[in-house]
């Protein structure tokens, strides 16, 4: 198999809230379907994520302050890794604008800075930089 392509697809409770979310993180509608719709595309660059309302997948958002580690009760939702180009200047954005910061950024032993950010949903998104090595 050879994939020419892949865009998850998250349920969401909420279709409009859910775009309004996802245009703080900056980025903007696709496409949508439906009277009212109830699914659609947000894009970045390249990058594409439907939305759709109350089916296909899960979601839950836990009550725990962090989403780092795994622990028993943790969000429900979809896990997205995303390659960024500046972490820190996104978690300012973040806070300024009232995104949920689970994880600050921290550089990781694998070898990238990352931070996490929960949807109101559930889903978290592990945005990611890589770290380059001192020469």
């Amino acid at each position: 198999m050879h994939a020419k392509g892949i865009t998850p697809i998250l349920n969401v409770s909420d279709f409009a809230a859910s775009l309004a979310w996802f245009e703080k993180l900056g980025w903007q509608k696709q496409w949508d379907w439906g009277t009212p719709p109830t699914f659609g595309a947000v894009c970045s660059g390249e990058s594409s994520i439907f939305l759709c309302q109350g089916y296909q997948g899960g979601r839950g958002k836990s009550d725990l302050p962090t989403t780092k580690g795994h622990a028993e009760g943790a969000d429900k939702g979809v896990w997205l890794w995303i390659l960024v180009d500046d972490v820190d200047k996104l978690h300012q954005h973040y806070l300024a604008v009232g995104i949920e910061v689970t994880h600050p950024p921290t550089d990781e032993p694998w070898g990238s800075r990352e931070m996490h950010i929960r949807h109101p949903d559930g889903h978290v998104f592990r945005m990611a930089q890589g770290i380059e090595e001192e020469k």
